[in-house]
Parts: C-alpha cells; sequence; structure tokens
C-alpha cells in the first residue's frame, strides 16, 4: 500500500456522501464548524463531546454543550478514535465522555479526526484499539457516512436510521 492515508482517506469519505474539511491546529476547529453550519443552513448549535469543550465556541458564534445527544439536537460533534484511509470509515469508542448518541441522534454529525489517528485498513484499527484500550468499550462504532437504508421500495433513503449529513474536519498537526 504506497498511497498516503489521509489522501485516500479523503477520497473514500466523499465517497460516501460525506463532506471533508481540513485544518491546520484543534483551535481551527470552531471556526470550520461555523463554516459548515453556516454553508448548510444549521442551527449554530449543537451536543458535543467532552474533549472539545475547552475551544472557543461562542468565538465562533455556535452554542456547545458536552452531553448526550437529546431527540431535538440537529447537530453533533464528536472526534474520532481513528480513522480508515482505504473505506473512509470512522471509528469510535463509546465512553462517559464520548457518549454514542451523539453521531447517532443528530440529523447532521460533526466528526473531528486528527490526520495522525488515519491508518490504513481496519485490521490496524482494531490492533490499534487493543493496544491503547486493552479491553475494548461497551460499544465501538464505525461510521462509514450518512445512514442509508433501501428498505422502502428498494430506494435509497439517507437518513433512515441516524445523521443523513456527515461532515468530517481532519486536523493536520497537534496543538
Amino acid at each position: 500500500m504506497d498511497w498516503d492515508p489521509l489522501v485516500r482517506f479523503r477520497e473514500s469519505a466523499r465517497g460516501l456522501s460525506s463532506t471533508v474539511d481540513e485544518v491546520e491546529t484543534l483551535v481551527a476547529v470552531p471556526a470550520a464548524v461555523a463554516r459548515y453550519l453556516e454553508t448548510s443552513g444549521l442551527p449554530r448549535a449543537a451536543a458535543c463531546w467532552q474533549e472539545f469543550m475547552a475551544l472557543d465556541w461562542s468565538g465562533a458564534g455556535i452554542q456547545v454543550e458536552a452531553r448526550a445527544a437529546r431527540d431535538t439536537d440537529l447537530v453533533g460533534i464528536t472526534g474520532a478514535f481513528c480513522a480508515v484511509a482505504e473505506t473512509g470509515t470512522l471509528m469510535t469508542v463509546s465512553g462517559r465522555d464520548t457518549p454514542a448518541s451523539v453521531s447517532l441522534l443528530p440529523e447532521t454529525h460533526v466528526a473531528v479526526v486528527r490526520a495522525w489517528r488515519i491508518v490504513r485498513g481496519m485490521e490496524e484499527a482494531w490492533q490499534l484499539a487493543r493496544s491503547e484500550l486493552g479491553r475494548l468499550p461497551r460499544s465501538v462504532n464505525f461510521i462509514s457516512g450518512p445512514s442509508r437504508s433501501a428498505d422502502i421500495e428498494q430506494t435509497v433513503t439517507l437518513g433512515a436510521h441516524g445523521p443523513y449529513r456527515v461532515h468530517v474536519i481532519v486536523v493536520g498537526r497537534p496543538d
């Protein structure tokens, strides 16, 4: 595999109907989210994972709360344990500060992925989880673009069983 994982991830994720943006550092994430919400005509409010609460959300004009998602939330912001370049897939693990509902319940899921956490294949993702986590958490989710279903008249519908928009922000370097 002599391809660049970031380039392959970007291509694969877009092929799954996700949108992808890239920023240099984590501090640039709120402005990138604000641009996406504005362009998409979405509200500037979101449920969010705890790890991102120190970012300047109010400076970007976004109201963010660290909590599990509610049925009224239209936007959820999460991180990703890692991302799989080959398939454009995000791997998330559940925990007290990383509730799965934030990526599953809102109609729009914004995921922050660190470029150095993009692995080539699924095998590497599982190896990384085993080596860093030891014991796997209650839930490991793989997110490959917006939710899809062809249950009704075999017509593909986005968002039938989860978000119908997935926007990935790749952070290029550590802060």
